[in-house]
């Protein structure tokens, strides 16, 4: 359960493509040794943080709307955290995808 997140709202997240494949940008975090998904509440959290995000060479990136669920989903099948971030790249929660529980809708 989230405290930030409630429902299944569209949230924002930078989706990499490589020209074949579109997937969402995953980072690592050092200290916790855990890949995450950055997710954004707003737009424009996204569009600003996205600025001082790493990204690989040859890569097309942009920030994209995606329901909460579907990224829950698609973050757990991967075996990666989500990390709630505001525009200046601070992390205002921490969800593990695999302890969230995803109604039938």
């Amino acid at each position: 359960m989230s405290g930030l997140i409630q429902g299944d709202p569209w949230v924002w997240v930078i989706v990499q493509n490589d020209g074949v494949e579109e997937q969402f940008a995953g980072l690592h975090d050092k200290q916790a040794q855990t890949d995450y998904i950055p997710c954004f509440l707003k737009k424009d959290q996204a569009l600003e943080c996205f600025i001082n995000m790493p990204r690989e060479r040859g890569m097309k990136y942009e920030a994209q709307a995606v329901l909460y669920t579907q990224l829950v989903l698609d973050s757990a099948a991967g075996g990666f955290m989500i990390h709630v971030l505001n525009g200046a790249g601070e992390i205002l929660e921490k969800i593990d995808p695999k302890h969230v529980a995803v109604g039938d809708g």
